[in-house]
């Protein structure tokens, strides 16, 4: 039986503001040391899927590039790049005729989201081994979670009743209100839908033929008007964009008679808050989460979660169940029991047009990353790191001049039609509207102070001559 992961990897993750931003987003945050992302990856492998895909945005491609260069045994991986996002129906569809033509249809698909955590991986593959018998005999699966509490941020699935045993699901509700979720979680009847599938690409393809096929048909001819690069297959926007904007679960799930209901014997949690953040980490003696530098008096049941460009020193006194996100360009102060309203404050800043929404503090690209540092009228202070081998465009400025200082690495400058190689300590002046290009020649990273001067000192403020990215 050949099993393929599927990982849906997409969202803005706009409850977790402002660590996760819509150019970085909650599937490459970091719990526990890795990314979400990477630990939904290891959660495929553990179950013995030797190949992967997975499905993200076009924007994020050298991120998940990032994710499974650093991961010690990196699996064979199909990147299926979406231009625009379109739910969790298309991608799947994409997913499983992509599958049919690189595999076969009788391949067992998991279907896995990048930011999901399941701390107990062990259980994780018993359920799972049991859900690929059921998919390998055309059954569709899904993982149902037993509730814990009236949750009103999940769908529900419900059966004959809770049990260890899969079981035939009998309908899937949509995020019901309080009342509604405590009237099914006192019935013994009701899973939480955690968005996890399994199936064999022609079970999910032959699904959608009879329930959704205006999905699978505009998928079908997204598909055939892809080009597939090395790894990547990538999509033309017009045609992608005919794709439904639609779940699988309205789709298909709510409609086929064959969907089996497999109970999760692990913990789960979709992340989905930031009091979900707070308790996958250890609590304290006061159900605290926080760095262990942070002064806390007279605290409780806090999180805190500091992301800086440096050493920062942050204390509480006399608080009681709050969250407290700080980083570099933004500071979230929330009471827990208004988490789920953060998405309100990026609604908000986004109708301002606020770019905290969209880029984050470290801004990750392709050949490294950029930091503001300071600032004010007329300059700006930025930290730039740059991978080995890789290099900035050739470009040059309208409305500003640059100064670069390496401060570790080997850096190639070129300055107009001349190179220079620049090591830790030595500095370059880059003239307004001159042509130039950073290249990282050493086999570390380089760092690199760039203070700006001008009078407009905007991202937008560059002219691409050539770019080893197709920027230009």
């Amino acid at each position: 039986m050949r099993v393929l992961s599927v990982v849906l990897s997409g969202g803005s993750g706009s409850r977790l503001w402002p660590l996760s931003r819509q150019a970085f987003p909650k599937p490459f945050m970091k719990l526990g040391g890795s990314t979400l992302l990477q630990k939904a990856i290891e959660r495929g492998q553990a179950c013995g899927t030797g190949d992967l895909m997975v499905v993200t945005n076009k924007d994020h491609l050298f991120l998940t590039k990032d994710v499974l260069r650093q991961m010690a045994d990196p699996p064979q991986a199909t990147i299926l790049l979406e231009p625009k996002g379109r739910n969790t129906a298309p991608a799947i569809a994409l997913a499983a005729l992509q599958c049919t033509r690189q595999f076969s249809g009788d391949t067992v698909m998991l279907v896995l989201s990048a930011d999901h955590l399941v701390p107990d991986v062990e259980a994780f593959v018993a359920s799972a081994s049991q859900a690929f018998r059921l998919a390998a005999q055309g059954n569709l699966v899904v993982f149902g979670v037993s509730p814990t509490s009236p949750d009103t941020g999940f769908g529900y699935i419900e059966v004959e009743h809770v049990s260890r045993e899969s079981q035939r699901a009998i309908r899937f509700v949509e995020k019901p209100d309080l009342q509604t979720a405590q009237e099914y979680l006192a019935t013994g009847r009701y899973y939480w839908n955690s968005g996890m599938f399994c199936f064999t690409a022609d079970a999910i393809l032959a699904a959608l033929e009879k329930h959704a096929p205006e999905v699978v048909n505009a998928a079908r001819r997204a598909l055939d008007g892809s080009k597939t690069v090395d790894d990547t297959v990538q999509f033309d926007l017009h045609a992608f964009g005919l794709q439904p904007d639609i779940s699988i679960d309205y789709a298909v799930m709510e409609h086929a008679q064959n969907v089996h209901v497999v109970p999760a014997k692990f913990g789960w949690s979709d992340v989905g808050s930031w009091p979900a953040v707070a308790n996958a980490h250890s609590s304290d003696a006061s159900g605290n989460t926080m760095p262990a530098d942070v002064v806390a008096i007279d605290t409780t049941g806090t999180h805190v979660q500091v992301d800086s460009h440096g050493p920062k020193v942050v204390a509480t006194l006399g608080i009681r169940d709050l969250v407290i996100v700080d980083t570099p360009d933004a500071l979230l102060v929330a009471h827990k029991n208004n988490a789920q309203q953060v998405k309100q404050v990026v609604d908000t800043l986004k109708s301002r047009g606020h770019e905290t929404v969209t880029l984050p503090a470290v801004v990750h690209r392709p050949w490294g990353t950029y930091a503001s540092l300071k600032e004010e009228d007329g300059y700006k202070v930025k930290r730039i790191t740059v991978k080995p081998g890789e290099s900035l465009s050739l470009q040059y400025h309208h409305q500003r001049a640059e100064h670069w200082v390496v401060v570790k690495g080997t850096a190639m400058v070129q300055i107009g039609d001349v190179e220079h190689k620049t090591l830790p300590g030595e500095y370059r002046y880059i003239p307004l509207k001159e042509k130039h290009r950073l290249t990282n020649i050493g086999k570390d990273e380089l760092v690199l102070i760039e203070v700006q001067c001008g009078g407009y000192l905007g991202e937008d403020d560059i002219v691409r001559l050539a770019d080893t990215y197709g920027r230009a």
